[in-house]
C-alpha cells in the first residue's frame, strides 16, 4: 500500500522545530524529597529552603543541594514574579492564532516575536494555526496596533484575536512519577 501525504513547507519547518524540541526532553523520575520540593515551589517560589527541610525532616542544606540538582537536571527552570497586569495598566489580554506563510522560518518569526514587548507567550501548534501568542495591551486600540503594526508586518497570512474576559484558572503542572 502506497500512503502519500501532502505538507506545505511551513506544517514541515513547524514539524521539524516540534520534533527538534522533542529531542532535548527526558522524562524524570522523583523521590517523596524531590516531589515535596517541586510542590512546595511551584506553589511559592520563595517558599524557604529550611522550611521545606522542616517539613520533610531534613537539613536545609540536603534541600539546597536537591534544588541544585534539580536546576542543574533543567527540571526547575527559574522561577517568577506574577505582576498583576492590570496595576500597570494592561488592562486588555488577547490570545493570536497565527497562520504563517509557506515557505516561513519559524524561529525568525519568533525572533521577531521577542522583539514586541507586550508578546508574553508563543506556542508552535498544530491544527488551524501554525502558532498561538498571548500578548497584553492597554486597551483594544492598542491592540489593534500591535497586531497591525508589529505582527501583520511579519510573514504571516492572516491571524485571528480571541479576547480574555478573565483568567478563571492558573495553576502549576500536575508532578508525579506516574
Amino acid at each position: 500500500m502506497l500512503i502519500i501525504i501532502f505538507a506545505t513547507e511551513t506544517e514541515i519547518t513547524t514539524k521539524n522545530h516540534i520534533n527538534n524540541t522533542i529531542k532535548h526532553m527526558s522524562r524524570q523520575f522523583f523521590d517523596n524529597l524531590d516531589l515535596t520540593i517541586l510542590h512546595a515551589l511551584t506553589s511559592n517560589a520563595r517558599t524557604p529552603y529550611l522550611e521545606i527541610a522542616r517539613e520533610y525532616g531534613v537539613s536545609g542544606a540536603a534541600v539546597h543541594q536537591r534544588v541544585q540538582r534539580l536546576l542543574a537536571n533543567k527540571v526547575i527552570t527559574g522561577s517568577e514574579c506574577l505582576v498583576d497586569p492590570e496595576t500597570v495598566g494592561l488592562n486588555v489580554i488577547a490570545y493570536l492564532g497565527i497562520c504563517l506563510q509557506p515557505d516561513t522560518d519559524v524561529d525568525s518569526v519568533v525572533e521577531a516575536l521577542q522583539t514586541i514587548p507586550e508578546v508574553t507567550e508563543c506556542h508552535v501548534v498544530g491544527g488551524r494555526y501554525d502558532m498561538m501568542v498571548k500578548l497584553y495591551a492597554r486597551d483594544n486600540k492598542h491592540l489593534y496596533d500591535l497586531i497591525k503594526n508589529r505582527v501583520r508586518t511579519l510573514p504571516v497570512t492572516s491571524t485571528e484575536t480571541m479576547m480574555s474576559f478573565s483568567q478563571v484558572l492558573r495553576r502549576p503542572i500536575p508532578i508525579s512519577n506516574e
